[in-house]
């Protein structure tokens, strides 16, 4: 056993961080941790946290992450998708309908897949999330 604890951040690779970190900001409307201060933006979402990475000032090749990799919870999908599609952001496909979660599918301005979620179902043991 490593002892791990919890996921501290999720690295979202851009080749701008400045133009990512306006998407994130301005677009999603997520808030900037003023925490960060080592010129990398980071928001914290609930329990964890997205920070914008460019791989090549860490001597890292670029790739995006495919679909769906980050799922932002909101309260619901359709009014979200609504409010994105007006501010010009593309989905991929209709909202998915799982049978206990509602799924939205697009992409930031680097093509990192993300993914609008909400849980209507509880979970087995009857909670709700």
């Amino acid at each position: 056993m490593i002892g791990a604890e919890r996921v501290d951040f999720i690295s979202i690779p851009v080749h701008d961080k400045d133009r990512a970190a306006r998407f994130y900001r301005e677009t999603l409307g997520l808030e900037l941790d003023p925490r960060a201060t080592h010129g990398w933006p980071e928001f914290r979402l609930g329990n964890v946290t997205l920070a914008i990475v460019v791989p090549a000032e860490i001597g890292w090749e670029f790739s995006p992450m495919p679909a769906g990799q980050v799922a932002i919870r909101v309260p619901d999908v359709a009014a979200a998708r609504r409010v994105l599609e007006e501010a010009g952001v593309e989905f991929t496909g209709e909202t998915f309908d799982s049978g206990v979660c509602h799924m939205a599918f697009f992409a930031d301005p680097d093509g990192n897949g993300l993914m609008l979620h909400h849980r209507y179902a509880p979970f087995e043991d009857g909670s709700l999330p």
